[in-house]
């Protein structure tokens, strides 16, 4: 089966990010300088501007801060078997927030501050998606 939905194209700033991803493995950078995570990667550190950046290995949890449910997909054609599905906006353990898609849930039962934690889901070969879904009890 083809992918068929809009794909990221890495770059020079984020191809870190997702060849971890690709081994299912949530990079975040890490300022040398000031040890700000940041998540998207950029060249410069948005704290203190330094230019010096390690990769690190996120933990892969996070709370959810906000969400939407779609429920009317656009592009219809491509998103129609797929609704109602979670658009969410979460808090990483180490700081940064990432837009991503809350899983293995009803969607109606995601609520803030839920606890979750990364998955991901393979397009194709070269690029796996990072999404998130709902802690288990005591899992934490």
């Amino acid at each position: 089966m083809t992918y068929a939905k809009p794909l990221p194209v890495p770059d020079a700033d984020s191809a870190h990010f997702w060849a971890g991803c690709r081994s299912h493995r949530l990079l975040l950078q890490r300022c040398r300088s000031c040890g700000t995570h940041r998540y998207p990667a950029g060249p410069v550190c948005p704290a203190c501007r330094s230019r010096a950046v390690d990769w690190i290995e996120a933990s892969g949890r996070a709370t959810v801060f906000s969400w939407i449910v779609v429920r009317h997909p656009v592009p219809r054609d491509l998103y129609q078997d797929e609704v109602p599905y979670v658009v969410a906006l979460v808090t990483l353990a180490e700081g940064p927030r990432m837009a991503t898609n809350i899983i293995g849930c009803d969607p109606d039962a995601v609520t803030a501050g839920m606890a979750v934690e990364v998955v991901f889901r393979e397009a194709t070969a070269e690029i796996a998606l990072p999404c998130f879904r709902p802690v288990l009890a005591g899992a934490r």
